[in-house]
């Protein structure tokens, strides 16, 4: 899950970033409305955090720029602003919550996943293939009903692959669901995490295989479906 955060205050846009990188997401941060517009140029997120304050603007005209361009990603608006007006008139220009400051990092997360379940969202259904579920409401996963550990990088790359079972997934659009613009990635940091999670699947028995599509990426079956 790849998040934009749109938020001027550096010190809380590190807080919110670490917040949510912990539980698995990809986030981009932009200070200005500038720079959110082009991020949303070369980039799609599946949620966008917003403040409204902004040195350049109201983060309102991002908003309303997105809906008028047809861009349906859920929009949380974070702002210090909360007046019953101010929450109509974000939510009227386009805005899907209203979460105002100060907030804890535990309601944030809330709010993210909660935002991500509706309809036509990314989180709306768990995903299963084989003996294998992930519900990406709770980042979490089960082998044959039984729960097992796996970092938060491990789910969302799972939750990759098994959002496109049976396709092969280049891997720069694995690398965009992992890791943010400005992380510093390894030249074999994807084939690290893949390699923990190919060993973590198979000592509980998990009945799917990741195949390696050399030059490409990589494609999930279910051990069944392939052999068929």
């Amino acid at each position: 899950m790849r998040i934009l955060l749109v938020e001027d205050n550096a010190r809380l846009a590190a807080l919110i970033t670490d917040g949510l990188s912990a539980q698995g997401y990809a986030v981009d941060w932009s200070e200005n409305l500038g720079s959110a517009r082009h991020a949303l140029e070369i980039s799609s997120y599946d949620l966008l955090l917003v403040d409204l304050g902004l040195p350049d603007g109201d983060g309102l005209e991002l908003i309303r720029s997105m809906r008028r361009g047809k861009n349906p990603a859920p929009v949380l608006v974070l702002t210090a602003r909360g007046g019953l007006d101010d929450r109509v008139v974000g939510l009227d220009a386009g805005a899907d919550d209203y979460l105002v400051k100060p907030f804890q990092m535990p309601e944030l997360a809330a709010r993210c996943r909660a935002l991500l379940r509706r309809p036509n969202v990314s989180l709306n259904t768990v995903l299963s293939s084989g003996n294998v579920t992930l519900d990406p409401a709770t980042r979490s996963i089960s082998v044959s009903e039984t729960p097992i550990e796996a970092t938060p990088r491990e789910v969302t790359l799972l939750e990759s692959l098994l959002r496109r079972e049976g396709q092969v997934v280049a891997r720069t659009a694995l690398e965009n669901s992992l890791y943010a613009m400005s992380a510093e990635v390894t030249p074999n940091a994807l084939e690290a995490t893949m390699s923990r999670l190919r060993k973590r699947l198979a000592a509980n028995s998990a009945s799917i295989e990741i195949k390696t599509v050399h030059g490409i990426g990589y494609a999930l079956y279910s051990r069944k479906q392939h052999h068929d």
